[in-house]
């Protein structure tokens, strides 16, 4: 009878409404999420022309990444635990609106003083769209959907990088590098059309944080002290380290050490970034059939093999193109199964306070992202042994990490009915 009674409920007008509800729901939590990757990447080939046309060197045209990455952290850090006590939709839009208002500003740059302060500006307003994007699933979402929904979520993310770094050569071939925060802001303004059309406030003021802003903070100590969550967040922040050392440092050893065009790295770019959005398909297809932390610790090992593999040829050659290209694309496939993994476990284990999980989920990535890309600025663009060093060892303590503070051997986070069915990791 109560079989039944589920399939009567399946089928009813008001599950389906629910169920066509999801859907762009998710899609623009999603384009929320890749807010980042799009202001990070559509510029990135313009790197070389911003240093000719603001009259500066390459350092400080990278400084203007690692400006937005510390926006994007402090953002996370922020907003993250005050929407747990404020809630998620009015943050969402102020934020969203903001970075329409920045993007312009960066547009219009006179100089690159100017151009590093608005990006750390677009940082921190775009931080709206990250941060509060992983908590709505959280509030959403419980049991074996959280997982297929990050993982959702991870394959659009996935597809700006293959589209940012495109649109952004392409912009460039007809117009300047100014025209790609134009881009932006215009994307920005169709996010908050889509905000206001499909995202609700999840968070209703019954179940927000008690005692105010102070007490989310409080809530985020508290996680801090959380050995098996700070493993994760420590994972991502460490990966998201080697994964910025490769977008800051890539434009420049396959432009400058092995002379493609800006268009032909912008291909590159977007196929190595094919390789997470097939990781990501992947993550989604053996859930419920592997554990969750058994596919974090199988991206783990490609993004140590692929960055390894690349280290040890440079240290004897000068690598070449195509060894280099297949080399990175192994990385990013093995941070397209890791990261959605991370993410999800994170938000399962610090599930009571999905805001302040989410900022120290995402503000750990970009804080130390952003270290990362200053310290990739500072080799120059001579070699790429530097690049490839510095993605091991950001994956090497990474894992560390995650098998001293989480153990994945135990299962942490897992869904219940992944935990029942899946083989031990």
């Amino acid at each position: 009878m109560a079989e039944n009674d589920n399939q009567q409920a399946l089928r009813s007008p008001e599950h389906a409404r629910h169920s066509a509800r999801v859907g762009p729901l998710i899609f623009i939590l999603a384009a929320l999420t890749a807010i980042a990757p799009f202001a990070t990447d559509m510029y990135v080939p313009a790197f070389p022309e911003i240093s000719t046309a603001l009259d500066t060197d390459d350092a400080l045209v990278q400084m203007s990444m690692t400006a937005f990455l510390i926006g994007l952290a402090v953002g996370q850090i922020l907003l993250g635990p005050i929407s747990d006590a404020k809630g998620r939709r009015g943050i969402l839009l102020g934020g969203t609106a903001l970075f329409v208002v920045f993007s312009l500003v960066c547009a219009v740059a006179p100089s690159i003083e100017v151009l590093i302060v608005a990006r750390a500006l677009q940082g921190l307003s775009g931080a709206a769209g990250m941060v509060l994007a992983r908590a709505v699933i959280s509030d959403r979402f419980h049991g074996a959907d959280a997982p297929q929904h990050f993982s959702t979520l991870a394959i659009i993310l996935f597809i700006a990088p293959v589209l940012a770094p495109v649109a952004g050569g392409g912009i460039l071939e007809v117009s300047s590098w100014e025209f790609a925060f134009v881009a932006l802001a215009v994307f920005g303004m169709l996010l908050v059309l889509g905000i206001l059309a499909w995202v609700p406030e999840t968070l209703p003021a019954g179940r927000r944080q008690v005692g105010g802003v102070a007490a989310t903070f409080s809530s985020m100590g508290r996680l801090l002290g959380n050995r098996v969550l700070m493993g994760y967040v420590l994972l991502l922040a460490f990966g998201s380290a080697g994964l910025f050392a490769y977008i800051v440092s890539s434009t420049f050893v396959f432009q400058e050490i092995y002379g493609v065009s800006s268009l032909q790295y912008s291909l590159i770019f977007g196929c190595n970034a094919v390789g997470m959005v097939i990781a990501g398909l992947a993550f989604g297809k053996l859930l419920g059939k592997v554990r969750v932390n058994s596919l974090l610790l199988a991206g783990l090992a490609c993004a140590l093999a692929g960055s390894g593999a690349l280290a040890v040829v440079l240290l004897v050659s000068d690598g070449g193109l195509a060894i280099t290209w297949a080399c990175l694309f192994v990385v990013v496939f093995g941070v397209g199964l890791a990261f959605p993994a991370a993410t999800s476990l994170a938000q399962a284990v610090g599930h009571e306070a999905p805001g302040a999980t989410s900022a120290l989920v995402g503000g750990g990535q970009f804080i130390l992202g952003a270290a990362a890309a200053t310290v990739a600025g500072l080799f120059g663009a001579s070699s790429a042994l530097p690049m490839a060093a510095l993605i091991v060892v950001a994956f090497l303590l990474g894992g560390a990490t995650l098998l001293v503070l989480s153990r994945p051997w135990q299962g942490h986070g897992e869904p219940r009915a992944l935990s029942r069915n899946a083989p031990p990791a």
